[in-house]
């Protein structure tokens, strides 16, 4: 009788131990790659939306002719200025923002609007992998992966994707990977990656202090009590760091010797009686914030913490604007809704209340299909639409292209991204000022009688004549 020694299995056979390893190992570079494979087809779905919008002259607002100004100053090597705000506006008196100067290698090398809309998109996506790691390193890989989707998919991302450029893009990455970091319990790692908040814009400073004393909270929890007064510490730092930059280093960039954004928090009876203005919308708000994204059950985790600095100045302004769904003010919020949710279900794997186990076993998943049906509502769903993907009409470049470069013109909203990348443009509201050589100006019901009427209501004395129109787009030039 003979016996069977591993020697004696074929070449192409490995023993079950070996074939259990290799199959671990296999998983783990899946896993690993998994983050990142998501980020890069997010990048893809954020950059089409934002370029089919902008081909489709569809601009929202003057924000991306203020940045692409602004990065245009940065890339030439002068002071940041953004005409569009007031002739030779510093923006730094507007809002502490230098690390737009970031974008400006790439706008010498690309300059156009289009260069700041993909650094955006790349911006936004590039926060997925840290979700994904994190909601991975707590849950498993498939739950892990589905918390990244519905990051990538949630109503606060993809409105801010929809509208233009804003300088918040810089943080949303900043914050998803300082609240991984806390998550792994890389407590040194969350502060660094906080810190870059205060050169994002000037009220991040409070939620990079937010950060730090959601790690003291956690450091001493996991019984790590050295971490807890360096925490808080940097806290203490970061909530210093935006009074001065309230108080000193943004009005003395201003023009007027003030932060202008006071004065929304002094309309009507002041920051008190704001609170309860528009209460049902703000309720509302907060309820998109934590329902959808997490099924309440985020509010167990410490990590939300994080959200409270970004919806304290939106509900105690004055400004309706900031209370509600729309624009760019609540995709701040994503990430740390979307690892808190990460981590409470980590957090209630250890209730002793079976059915809020169970509950918390299936809220990933759960989080995953509302964002996908959400999506039906949301901007993404315009990528179904073929007219998504029509350019603008062909009359307007021809009627721009009117306007020689370097000319200094007023405009309203269309023209103006199509102009800020050669042109000096200003608002057209905006009449102090010597008066532009040019207006662009769109509006398909005008005629030319009345916006000529409304160039002489704004520039008394200056004779403006038609140079061209069509598609809507009117150019007039100063006689």
């Amino acid at each position: 009788m003979t016996s069977t020694h591993a020697t004696d299995v074929p070449g192409d056979i490995a023993p079950a131990p070996t074939r259990a390893r290799d199959a671990a190992a296999t998983g783990q570079r899946r896993a690993r790659r998994e983050p990142y494979l998501l980020a890069a087809a997010f990048f893809v779905l954020y950059a089409v939306l934002s370029i089919t919008r902008y081909f489709r002259d569809g601009a929202r607002s003057w924000d991306l002719g203020i940045f692409e100004q602004v990065v245009r100053s940065y890339a030439h090597l002068e002071a940041p200025v953004a005409d569009l705000k007031g002739p030779g506006f510093a923006i730094l008196g507007d809002h502490f923002s230098p690390v737009t100067a970031l974008l400006a290698p790439f706008y010498r090398v690309f300059p156009s609007p289009l260069t700041l809309l993909i650094a955006q998109a790349a911006l936004f996506a590039l926060a997925v992998v840290p979700v994904t790691r994190g909601a991975t390193a707590l849950l498993g890989r498939g739950a892990g992966a589905a918390i990244g989707v519905a990051y990538g998919l949630s109503w606060g991302v993809q409105r801010a994707v929809d509208f233009d450029f804003h300088e918040i893009c810089f943080a949303v990455p900043l914050i998803a990977f300082a609240l991984e970091a806390v998550v792994r319990q890389r407590w040194r790692a969350a502060l660094c990656w906080a810190l870059p908040l205060l050169l994002v814009k000037e009220d991040l400073g409070l939620t990079a202090a937010a950060i730090a004393v959601i790690v003291a909270v956690r450091a001493r929890r996991c019984g790590q009590a050295r971490v807890v007064p360096v925490a808080l510490g940097v806290a203490c730092a970061c909530a210093v760091t935006c009074a001065i930059t309230l108080g000193l280093v943004i009005p003395a960039f201003n023009s007027g010797g003030e932060y202008d954004y006071w004065t929304k928090l002094g309309e009507g009876g002041g920051p008190a009686d704001a609170v309860f203005s528009g209460a049902e919308e703000k309720v509302r708000t907060l309820l998109w914030v934590v329902v959808p994204t997490t099924g309440l059950l985020a509010l167990r985790s410490p990590l939300l913490i994080a959200l409270l600095p970004t919806l304290a100045w939106r509900f105690v302004s004055a400004e309706p604007h900031y209370w509600g769904t729309d624009w760019h003010y609540s995709a701040v919020l994503m990430p740390v809704t979307a690892l808190a949710l990460a981590d409470a279900v980590a957090l209630t794997r250890a209730s002793h209340r079976a059915w809020l186990r169970r509950y918390a076993h299936h809220l990933p998943a759960c989080a995953l299909a509302a964002a996908l049906a959400l999506s039906t509502t949301l901007p993404v769903a315009a990528l179904t639409r073929t007219d998504s993907y029509r350019a603008g009409t062909e009359e307007a470049a021809g009627v721009l292209d009117r306007i020689p470069d370097d000319a200094e013109v007023a405009a309203n909203i269309r023209p103006i991204s199509h102009l800020t990348g050669r042109c000096r443009v200003f608002w057209i509201g905006n009449t102090y000022g010597p008066a532009p050589g040019y207006i662009a100006y769109y509006d398909p019901l005008r005629s030319a009688e009345s916006l000529l009427a409304y160039a002489d209501s704004l520039r008394p004395g200056v004779r403006y004549e038609v140079l061209a129109e069509d598609g809507g787009y009117w150019v007039l030039r100063a006689t």
